[in-house]
């Protein structure tokens, strides 16, 4: 366990079996809570249980700022495809806070896209609502002028680009 959890702690993930994995949390977790507090008395607990200088050094320097505002639950198992080999369960133990892709940018990003929901079903339901009393008595006018309408822009956007585009090519030409 002492050299799983150095190698955690330096590589910041490791893909190990999944009993192994759980059992690493339970040993890592408890040492990454007393990074939280740089004292010698911290580091000399903790380096009787990793017994590694380097791992020590980065436990308490960058992994403890990392996760001083975090009350807990500092790593995440992730399973993975079982070994080839002996078919195996395999998973990938990771701190938290290092992660890019589970990190602050998709936690904003899944919060805006629950408010544009929110937002988005409720305007559809009145727009709906209004739509169809207005559509019942104009949606004969509405088709015949839609196609008019439709296909003399496109006609004209697609002559327009082409000509500036061919004539330009053949001056860059010459």
């Amino acid at each position: 366990m002492s050299n799983l959890a150095c190698q955690l702690i330096e590589h910041k993930r490791i893909v190990t079996t999944l009993a192994k994995a759980k059992a690493l949390r339970v040993y890592a977790e408890p040492l990454i809570t007393r990074s939280k507090n740089d004292s010698m008395h911290n580091r000399r607990v903790v380096f009787s249980y990793l017994q590694d200088k380097e791992a020590i050094k980065e436990l308490f320097g960058v992994v403890g700022d990392k996760v001083a505002a975090r009350p807990g639950g500092y790593t995440r198992i992730i399973k993975l495809q079982p070994r080839f080999g002996d078919n195996a369960e395999m998973a990938m133990i990771e701190l938290v806070d290092f992660n890019e892709i589970y990190g602050k940018d998709a936690k904003e990003e899944g919060a805006k896209k629950t408010r544009r929901s929110r937002r988005g079903g409720a305007a559809k339901k009145t727009e709906t609502t209004e739509n169809f009393d207005a559509t019942a008595t104009a949606v004969p006018v509405a088709e015949s002028e839609a196609p008019e309408i439709a296909a003399e822009p496109a006609t004209e956007e697609n002559t327009t680009p082409e000509a500036p585009a061919q004539e330009g090519t053949e001056e860059e030409k010459a």
